[in-house]
């Protein structure tokens, strides 16, 4: 009995739709979860209520569907409030400083939660998560780091935004290239394990003067990181000793980011003035041997709209050779998160909103549409028929096996700090104002002060419970310089 009133699957079934009918079937609880969830919020409502929910922009899509779900089934309205992916964090730290409750439930970029909550600025899951979650819930999810810091659960995973790499199959298969590259370079041309055979192909395809360029990697302050972070792993190191000493201005990152200066000649042009979307674009036109992205650049690739569909072969992110064996270092950098905010008044409704979002059922409904960017993240969307088509079956191996063996992104007090400086001195020497080495110098100086800030010894238990987390190969292989 749920306020006073027997609810049945009956009742709330009513209305969905033939589509909802077709979801794919879980687990035991995967059938019926969302109903439950769906009951358990109405008995919280007496009268009409409304819940707010702060979202990243391409996303609305996505989010669509399950707040017309969660409405017919509990009577609460659900607006949905858009602003730019690069502001949403931001916005919800602004919201907490000034004490609004504009906002119920939100969906940050996951690699921020670690700073909102340092903020206060959202709250706490765990005493909602023992009452409602059935037992093994999250146990399909397949990345799941990002969703608690310090011992406290505060999120839903919802995106599965692991990078991975996307190769014109064209230009890969074609005999004559795949001829003159085995005479160039005495081996066969095939899909790069390391980023020193990705920038060789790279450089081998850039032909501007025949309309063709190598590459369509993120030259963006913002973005830039992370293709770096991903080229100093490979290396074999760790971007931090035990002791929280940081390690990036040593040879291993001097080199990574040569290489990634010295490639940068031979990407498209305008690489450097390309946003998220704007990339998507221009990658589309056909020109280009390979970018790198995520499932939200294949749903735009893969559109019946995009010159390059069906044109493509997908790989994970390049790695390097340590001690002869193949470290792979594929990189979860982004996602989004759902959480509930700390202002809000409703929190427990928010959180049995994000829960019902989250569902084997919604999640699926949600990941599959096609013009929003969620992407799969529990093992049951590798199997809808409808994410097999917004994707393809080719590009969900690749993506499934990124995202079971990702190196987590940085999850400590302070990301944002640590990666705006990072950032800021990786373009720095990408523009040629200072010398890679002298630049990363600097960046490990303000590195430094911001753990000092953060609370020295508390940052290296953050550090070493991290460290734990990356995938067994990568911490056997991984070594430490200081």
């Amino acid at each position: 009995m749920f306020g006073g009133r027997r609810l049945t699957r009956r009742r709330f079934s009513i209305g969905l739709g033939a589509g909802l009918s077709t979801l794919i079937a879980g687990p035991v609880f995967g059938e019926t979860i969302d109903i439950k969830v769906a009951a358990q919020a109405r008995g919280l409502v007496e009268d009409a209520r409304t819940l707010s929910v702060l979202l990243p922009e391409g996303s609305r899509a996505n989010l669509e569907p399950v707040a017309a779900v969660f409405t017919e089934r509990t009577g609460v309205k659900v607006e949905l409030q858009e602003v730019h992916v690069d502001q949403i964090n931001a916005e919800l730290m602004l919201n907490s400083v000034l004490g609004e409750a504009k906002y119920d439930v939100a969906l940050p970029a996951t690699f921020g939660v670690a700073d909102l909550v340092a903020a206060g600025a959202i709250h706490a899951l765990d005493d909602y998560a023992a009452r409602y979650e059935p037992t093994g819930f999250r146990d399909p999810m397949l990345y799941q780091e990002g969703d608690r810091f310090d011992g406290q659960t505060y999120g839903f995973q919802t995106d599965g935004d692991a990078y991975v790499m996307f190769y014109h199959r064209e230009m890969l298969h074609d005999p004559n290239e795949q001829a003159r590259y085995a005479d160039r370079f005495g081996y066969p041309l095939a899909m790069p394990e390391t980023w020193a055979e990705l920038d060789r192909q790279i450089r081998f395809f850039h032909a501007p003067e025949a309309g063709r360029y190598g590459g369509l990697l993120f030259r963006t302050p913002g973005y830039l990181a992370w293709e770096w972070w991903i080229r100093f792993h490979a290396k074999g190191y760790w971007p931090l000793s035990p002791d929280m000493t940081p390690q990036i201005a040593e040879d291993p990152g001097v080199a990574a980011l040569e290489e990634l200066i010295t490639i940068t000649d031979s990407l498209v042009p305008d690489t450097s003035n390309l946003g998220l979307f704007e990339n998507w674009a221009r990658y589309a036109k056909g020109d280009v041997y390979c970018n790198i992205g995520w499932g939200g650049t294949q749903k735009y690739l893969n559109s019946p709209r995009s010159p390059m569909r069906g044109r493509m072969i997908y790989g994970p992110t390049p790695g390097g050779k340590v001690g002869g064996e193949l470290l792979a270092t594929p990189y979860f950098n982004w996602g989004w998160s759902f959480v509930v905010s700390a202002t809000s008044a409703q929190k427990e409704l928010a959180y049995l909103f994000a829960l019902f979002a989250v569902t084997p059922e919604m999640s699926t409904l949600a990941v599959r549409q096609a013009d929003g960017f969620f992407d799969p993240y529990r093992k049951e969307h590798y199997s809808d028929p409808g994410v097999e088509d917004a994707y393809s079956k080719s590009f969900l191996k690749v993506h499934r096996a990124s995202l079971d063996g990702a190196i987590p992104d940085f999850y400590l007090k302070g990301q944002s700090e640590y990666f705006q400086a990072l950032g800021r001195g990786l373009d720095r020497a990408l523009q040629g104002e200072v010398a890679p080495k002298i630049a990363l110098s600097r960046v490990a100086q303000q590195w430094q002060l911001i753990t000092s800030r953060a609370g020295r010894e508390r940052q290296i238990q953050r550090w070493a419970r991290l460290r734990r987390k990356y995938p067994p190969n990568a911490r056997r292989l991984l070594r430490d310089i200081t």
